[in-house]
């Protein structure tokens, strides 16, 4: 699998990058080992978390998935430089005040017990997770650049923030001589482009941020699972039927056409290649629940689309401008 610069940074990624919502969720601890295992074996060297990881189930604390990839690591014996390990900090852990949010209090014990749970003494990249508007950015990334001090992380970036604020953060970096946004988590796919491609993606490209978007199959919309008319349930039925409309289902149909023109690719490997298409996208953050859906991801990596093919889904989906 083919590796990328992760911004301005001298880390390599793979171009897949394994995300773990999933683990603790919809995955035990015993998949999520054996998804862990056969990511690494097959080449992805990047993986992705956040402390409250799953906290909206059901007796999930929060920290269950950051737990999860700590147990493996310990039990996997992968030298820990072979790895890229990602999680972000700003949702609530616990109780209290201080609890949640991007100020140096919350991120300063925020990013202890992130190492904890872990099992690491470093964070390849820390996150801010979304946006603190209660919080100055000159405190967060004050914060921020003490810990690459102290070499508790190696570099930061961000996830769903405005192109404004990410453009402040950058400036406010470049002003006071503190630790810069690396890279830039947003969501974005075939059916979700305008939210990025408005004003972020200049942005990114601008300042060479990376670019490593979550949600790249639709919250399962764009794996073709779902038909019109029909019902289903899942776990993530929720985020995938707001896509239930006339022109994605047309856009479902180019997608199968595609994948059968080139050797019986899936809906999700097409979808997956077009965002892999693009200079700006470092590495999809793809969150496979069994390990059908991860050899089935693993498809996409240098899955190259033509030109003609790359215009038809673009059309399918241009937004307004």
């Amino acid at each position: 699998m083919e590796n990328r610069k992760l911004g301005r940074t001298d880390l390599n990624v793979s171009e897949l990058c394994l995300g773990s919502m999933q683990f603790g969720w919809t995955a035990d601890e015993q998949l999520s080992f054996r998804i862990l295992d056969e990511a690494f074996a097959a080449g992805i060297n990047f993986i992705d978390t956040a402390d409250i990881y799953s906290i909206w189930v059901e007796g999930n604390p929060g920290g269950v998935s950051e737990t999860i990839i700590g147990r493996w690591l310990k039990q996997s014996a992968i030298p820990r430089d072979r790895l890229v390990i990602a999680t972000k900090v700003r949702g609530r852990m616990g109780e209290g005040a201080h609890n949640e949010g991007l100020s140096r209090l919350h991120i300063i014990d925020a990013v202890e017990g992130s190492l904890r749970r872990l099992g690491t003494d470093y964070i390849d990249l820390y996150q801010s997770h979304w946006y603190d508007e209660n919080t100055p950015i000159e405190e967060t990334l004050a914060a921020y650049n003490d810990l690459v001090s102290q070499g508790k992380v190696r570099y930061i970036g961000c996830s769903n923030y405005p192109a404004w604020r990410l453009t402040e953060a950058i400036w406010v970096s470049r002003l006071h001589q503190l630790a810069q946004y690396a890279c830039l988590q947003p969501h974005y796919n075939l059916v979700h482009r305008a939210e990025f491609e408005r004003e972020l993606a200049d942005v990114c490209r601008a300042y060479d941020l990376a670019v490593i978007p979550y949600s790249p199959l639709a919250g399962g919309f764009l794996t073709g699972k779902y038909h019109p008319g029909e019902t289903s349930e899942g776990p993530r039925l929720r985020s995938a039927r707001r896509h239930f409309n006339e022109r994605n289902w047309k856009l479902l149909e180019h997608l199968a056409l595609i994948g059968k023109n080139k050797a019986g690719c899936s809906t999700s490997q097409i979808a997956l290649a077009w965002l892999l298409a693009n200079p700006l996208i470092t590495a999809p953050i793809i969150g496979p629940r069994s390990i059908e859906q991860l050899k089935d991801n693993l498809g996409a990596a240098g899955l190259h689309l033509t030109s003609e093919e790359q215009q038809t889904l673009d059309e399918a989906t241009q937004w307004p401008s």
